[in-house]
């Protein structure tokens, strides 16, 4: 992909010389910072991402299995209205999913009316019959989703993918802010940033309100993680710190008579609320793997019996599935009524005959993807793999077209990114964070931008060599900025 295809959200089509008219300030504090000195301040950082423990493990490589992702110093920068429009559309899209995962657990009345293949969705290894059936608390079932977006040009925006079970990296999106304020404080004197760090009050303040009602009693809030061994260890400790909540293990909770309590040195304290970051599969082995360590046997019955709220809710990774995301068009015209404000990437899906026949006809040219993959593997991009690697996934698509989906090769948008030669525009996509409570659904005003650190590279995933930038949205003229930045 030429370089002059891809829009750059600073520079436009114009290079450095001749940037967007709203980011000369931020491409001339570029130019007139020395290369070593943005370099620096970039090391500063990692270095103090590397103190923090702040690392990710990548399975399966013998080198270095725990690394840090890699930080990139240039901010990605939205206007406010930009953001006002995503905004709009996330929250629609978000709704949407609550209201498609309520639906497929409940009446069913979706597949009834035809608008998705019923064979779609209960013969998909994602849906859950266990959950058939269970109205959560409050019956929201996605509570937390990252809504992967690609830009590729000025006033395009598309949905790449959809993350309703635990969608990782809120972590990284607030300490690359803290660093930034930290390390680059004059670009807060120059742009007014909506600041990110209320995201655990937010987060906590969700939790609160879908508890489920217990007459008297502030509800009590923990976090479940499988262990320091889990890739997104770090995330789970932050938020739990961060919001000033218990981190437990399967081993510190114990269901009696439908009700969790966790086991502490003062005796039995009731769980109201649970952010598990376990997968279905493991979380309960009375009801999914009967082999799992790492669950809570009786979880399910609690959660069945509307005892304690489960965040996601089990059964979100149907919502999840690429199969399903090809439709979240009319899913969300079906429960809202009104077209998608953010528009799909265009997807075919292999299942289809016609789709199956054109995708291998053009593999040199698409992107292909398994439905249920993620972290970038089981992928193919087309233009940039060899010969082996298309034949491959040939094979593949022939014997299980039903696995796979495909898109064509988008010219994502690029951000100047720091490069040992010096400034030049890398490939990026952006998790925004949206939480659904009780109370109603909140964008928080920031994200993930992850970077395709290799030239021409489209894979931004951090397994796969990306790294992460700081993600400034702009508050509109009067709005002053949390106190936090004013004094940073």
């Amino acid at each position: 992909m030429g370089k002059s295809r891809a829009f750059d959200e600073i520079w436009g089509h114009g290079g450095p010389d001749a940037p967007r008219p709203d980011f000369a300030e931020l491409s001339r504090w570029m130019a007139e910072t020395p290369h070593a000195e943005l370099n620096r301040r970039q090391q500063a950082a990692e270095a103090t991402f590397r103190q923090l423990g702040i690392t990710f493990a990548v399975y399966g490589e013998s080198e270095a299995s725990e690394r840090i992702i890699p930080f990139d110093i240039v901010p990605r920068i939205f206007l406010h209205d930009e953001w006002q429009r995503l905004s709009e559309g996330l929250v629609q899209r978000v709704e949407a999913i609550n209201a498609f995962l309520q639906d497929i657990y409940g009446e069913r009345r979706i597949l009834k009316e035809g608008v998705l293949p019923p064979e779609l969705v209960l013969m998909n290894p994602q849906f859950r019959p266990e959950v058939a059936g269970i109205r959560p608390p409050h019956d929201i079932f996605a509570h937390i989703c990252g809504i992967d977006l690609v830009r590729t040009g000025p006033d395009e925006f598309f949905v790449l993918e959809d993350n309703a079970r635990t969608p990782s990296g809120v972590s990284y999106m607030l300490e690359n802010r803290e660093a930034m304020i930290r390390l680059c404080p004059e670009l807060f004197r120059s742009f007014r940033v909506a600041a990110v760090d209320s995201y655990s009050d937010m987060l906590r303040e969700t939790m609160r309100s879908v508890a489920p009602e217990r007459s008297g009693a502030t509800p009590v809030c923990v976090v479940l993680t499988p262990g320091h061994f889990n890739s997104a260890y770090y995330e789970h400790s932050f938020l739990a710190d961060t919001m000033g909540v218990e981190l437990v293990e399967a081993a510190d909770l114990l269901v009696d008579d439908d009700i969790v309590y966790m086991q502490t040195i003062a005796g039995r304290v009731r769980v109201d609320v649970i952010y598990r970051r376990i997968d279905d599969d493991f979380l309960d082995p009375l009801v999914f793997r009967p082999d799992s360590m790492l669950g809570v046997p009786g979880i399910m019955s609690a959660y069945r019996a509307g005892n304690v709220a489960l965040i996601n809710a089990p059964g979100n990774g149907i919502a999840d599935d690429k199969a399903i995301y090809s439709y979240m068009p009319e899913i969300v015209k079906f429960y809202s009524g009104a077209e998608a404000k953010l528009p799909n990437v265009e997807t075919w899906r292999c299942r289809e005959p016609d789709a199956l026949n054109y995708v291998l006809d053009h593999l040199d040219e698409v992107v292909v993807k398994l439905v249920d993959g993620s972290g970038g593997y089981g992928m193919l991009v087309g233009p940039t793999a060899s010969k082996a690697e298309i034949e491959a996934f040939r094979a593949a698509l022939i014997a299980e077209p039903h696995r796979y989906i495909a898109q064509p090769t988008l010219a994502l948008s690029t951000v100047p990114t720091l490069t040992e030669s010096g400034l030049a525009p890398r490939h990026v996509d952006f998790r925004p964070f949206v939480l659904t409570g009780s109370d109603g659904v909140r964008v928080v005003p920031g994200g993930l931008t992850r970077v395709a650190l290799k030239e021409g590279s489209l894979v931004v995933n951090s397994s796969q060599g990306g790294g992460t930038k700081d993600s400034f949205v702009l508050l509109p003229k009067g709005q002053s900025q949390q106190q936090t930045q004013v004094q940073s």
